[in-house]
């Protein structure tokens, strides 16, 4: 029997999604969990795997049981067994040829930024920040260069392990909430550190070190070297996975409420 968990995650207690030796990720949490309510020992598996530090409220794992529980038991039993900074929203029977990786269709990534004078005290680990004024509509003008198919090497983090540095790009959009600026992009799938190394360069551009052109310049030079730093993890939440709808994935809830709610405690 194959199900699908939808769960949600605050990333900065864990060193990313995938199982490390000695140290604390979602994945072994949730196979820990999961293992203990099963008797048996379960591997999941991920729709977009987070780097340290990086939160999710939507993400969507599978794995394998032959053991029959409740959902009660793999929802609520679940949720008193892990760690409180994860989530598990709900959990579905599906297709024994559903993937929760390879049936994706895209994904969206949001990146909340703090844009004041004063760095973030209480949501400290839940945004980026950058101190100096950033102008977003030069920052949706160089964001349009990075739409549709391209070699994205110049945005890929040396660690990276994909077999190909070509993705698609279906929308990237900038705007402001009060002090928070949004950064929306989704695409086909992502490449290492590929949103934080697209905000840095943004960034830069917002805040008037570079022209809009220099987008262009780093996309066709095909090397990470040319573009600005890796920014942060604070603010990087995974947000949305498609499906077709055949597979009967719930889809994600609304994100806009909490960046609202964000934005008027900050300022």
């Amino acid at each position: 029997m194959r199900l699908a968990l939808g769960i949600e995650y605050n990333g900065s207690a864990f060193f990313g999604w995938q199982v490390q030796p000695n140290m604390a990720t979602i994945q072994g949490e949730i196979e820990r969990g999961l293992s203990q309510i099963a008797g048996e020992r379960i591997r999941v598996f991920c729709a977009g795997r987070t780097d340290t530090g990086v939160h999710a409220t939507y993400q969507i794992v599978h794995f394998d049981t032959a053991v029959v529980r409740p959902s009660s038991a793999w929802v609520r039993g679940l949720n008193t067994i892990i760690s409180n900074d994860i989530s598990i929203r709900w959990v579905r029977e599906v297709s024994s040829d559903f993937h929760a990786r390879y049936s994706a269709i895209r994904r969206t990534y949001r990146y909340l930024l703090l844009n004041r004078a004063q760095r973030p005290g209480l949501f400290a680990n839940n945004v980026g920040w950058y101190h100096k004024p950033l102008d977003v509509n030069a920052m949706n003008y160089a964001a349009l260069v990075l739409v549709g198919q391209n070699d994205f090497s110049a945005f890929r983090s040396s660690e990276c392990q994909a077999k190909s540095p070509i993705r698609i790009i279906e929308g990237l959009s900038i705007r402001s909430i009060g002090d928070i600026v949004v950064f929306e992009i989704t695409a086909n799938a992502f490449l290492h550190h590929m949103v934080r190394n697209i905000v840095g360069t943004l960034v830069y551009i917002g805040a008037g070190k570079h022209s809009v052109s220099w987008m262009e310049d780093i996309l066709l030079s095909k090397d990470r070297t040319s573009a600005a730093p890796t920014f942060s993890s604070n603010g990087l939440y995974l947000t949305s996975i498609d499906y077709s709808s055949d597979w009967g994935i719930p889809g994600p809830g609304l994100f806009s409420d909490f960046e609202v709610a964000l934005a008027s405690l900050i300022a």
